[in-house]
């Protein structure tokens, strides 16, 4: 894919997610819910990750991932915790964040043409998140509420098998 090309590919992408959330919120009235600025606030970080993204795309310095996954894990975090009003469970999901540098360094590696090195740094970054989670989720009693969350690990763990398994590959 040629570097030129990137910009207005991440353009129009998130125009249309844009549209598609909007048309979303419009057919299901449980989603308008979701623009309230009382319940929607974290998406605004979320959403400042994706511009990071965009602007790395834009002006080609594909690094810029990280920091946009970065921004937008902890606007997702920030998005479930205000949901579901566990703000206690910050002792854990900080654990969490070095998995998000891990993503953005795997999304950084695809985008760039797929280095195995930086593949293989994402990789163990995440990893080293999931295992403190685990450690400090169990120690501050996060197990009470992880019949949610073991789904969710599950569906992560099969995401990153797949996305190692592309980069190493490549």
């Amino acid at each position: 894919m040629q570097q030129k090309r990137l910009p207005s590919i991440a353009l129009g992408l998130v125009l249309i997610l844009l549209g598609l959330f909007f048309l979303v919120a419009q057919a299901i009235p449980e989603v308008r819910r979701w623009l309230d600025i009382d319940n929607s606030w974290p998406l605004i970080i979320v959403g400042n990750g994706l511009a990071l993204l965009v602007i790395g795309l834009a002006i080609g310095v594909l690094e810029m991932a990280i920091p946009a996954c970065i921004v937008g894990g902890i606007g997702g975090l920030l998005f479930w915790q205000n949901a579901t009003g566990d703000w206690e469970s910050w002792s854990y999901v900080w654990t969490l964040i070095p998995g998000f540098v891990g993503v953005g360094i795997l999304l950084a590696g695809f985008l760039r043409g797929g280095s195995r090195s930086m593949g293989q740094g994402g990789m163990n970054l995440i990893v080293i998140s999931l295992v403190l989670f685990a450690v400090f989720g169990t120690f501050f009693g996060a197990l009470d509420s992880m019949g949610v969350i073991w789904p969710i690990l599950l569906i992560a763990a099969g995401g990153l098998l797949v996305a190692w398994s592309a980069l190493r590959n490549q």
